[in-house]
């Protein structure tokens, strides 16, 4: 299963799904989907300074199979500063899951390296 996670903010979506406010109280709040009504990012002037790793856009959860894909600020975020997210949406799960949990990786890009490595 591919999917693609709704409104990250590129493509014609709803671009208030993202911000670089830790405080904004739709950060905490979950949708029908079991998507976030807001996902943090990094400030546009942070993710400017260039990148620690590729800019990725599909990783695959190892427990499910399926590849989901993010919009380009969030994968420009984990670019920039791979330990930013602990967690991340599995679109065919349709929740948000730990990258580690029992001291294994839970998701992957799509070259195989881990996501948040």
């Amino acid at each position: 299963m591919e999917a693609i996670i709704a409104a990250y903010g590129d493509g014609g979506g709803n671009m208030n799904i993202l911000t670089d406010n830790i405080n904004d109280p739709d950060l905490n709040k979950i949708r029908d989907d079991g998507q976030q009504e807001k996902y943090l990012i990094l400030s546009d002037e942070e993710r400017a300074k260039g990148f620690v790793r590729p800019i990725r856009r599909s990783y695959i959860h190892k427990k499910c199979g399926s590849l989901t894909k993010m919009g380009q600020r969030i994968a420009e975020t984990y670019a920039r500063d791979p330990l930013f997210y602990d967690g991340t949406f599995c679109i065919a799960c349709g929740a948000h899951f730990n990258l580690i949990e029992e001291g294994e990786r839970q998701f992957n890009w799509e070259d195989g390296s881990g996501v948040g490595e």
